[in-house]
């Protein structure tokens, strides 16, 4: 009889692991209804999640993913990553842009993403420009590329440099029309733009400028959501390593 008193008395020891699981659950809930996504930096999430990357695809096992590899083969140690001042001046500036444009946003005439180039400001190609041309929509744009030129020409980002990349759908171009290819018009696109900006005051040796034509696609061009997408003139905000 002692012993099966011993053994329920262990039983039911055990029961405050059920209660203990229970309130870490809740926790656990909590802090996710608190989590905001718009408080995260993008580049420091970039930055740490590139360290993740093949974790424990191979045979490697405790401190192994700190040996050198392929990507110090490659020049990308921990010492040549970008400074934690300069992604915190992205992840801003960020956050200052999505403000900015936020009515642009909620209408798809602007987007606001962060890839491995920087900061990606896309401005919507039937937006800003009529079918097939490359003059740019002042009438209807003005405002929003003043916003664009102070962002750029803030403070903030002095001393930084801004690629300006035009792209198109993979429809054909008009055999009639002024442009041999979509090369030709996402190239003039670009163009259009960069003299926007230098005209309302941003130095113009800060810019790169290029084309993509179809070559870069968001979007399946299968679709006209898809294509529309498609068609647009990204300005990047470049990290260092994509001077």
């Amino acid at each position: 009889m002692a012993k099966k008193k011993k053994r329920e008395a262990g039983s039911a020891g055990n029961e405050w692991i059920v209660t203990y699981s229970d309130m870490v659950t809740l926790m656990l809930c909590f802090f996710v209804a608190l989590f905001n996504p718009d408080d995260i930096d993008p580049s420091q999430l970039a930055a740490m999640a590139s360290a993740f990357v093949n974790l424990g695809m191979g045979a490697s096992t405790g401190g192994n993913t700190l040996s050198v590899g392929k990507m110090a083969d490659l020049g990308n140690t921990i010492m040549s990553l970008p400074a934690q001042e300069t992604g915190r001046v992205l992840g801003d500036s960020m956050k200052k842009a999505v403000s900015l444009f936020n009515p642009e946003i909620k209408s798809n005439k602007v987007r606001v993403t962060h890839d491995e180039r920087g900061l990606v400001i896309s401005l919507a190609g039937d937006a800003f420009f009529n079918p097939a041309s490359a003059r740019v929509n002042i009438e209807e744009t003005r405002d929003i590329l003043l916003r664009l030129g102070s962002l750029l020409d803030s403070g903030e980002l002095a001393g930084r440099k801004f690629r300006i990349e035009g792209h198109t759908d993979n429809a054909g171009i008009d055999p009639a029309g002024p442009w041999e290819s979509n090369w030709e018009l996402s190239t003039a696109r670009s163009i259009a733009v960069l003299h926007y900006l230098t005209d309302i005051g941003v130095r113009e040796d800060r810019f790169q400028v290029a084309g993509f034509a179809d070559t870069m696609p968001v979007a399946s061009n299968t679709s006209p959501e898809g294509r529309a997408y498609n068609r647009r003139v990204d300005i990047v905000i470049l990290d260092d390593g994509h001077l």
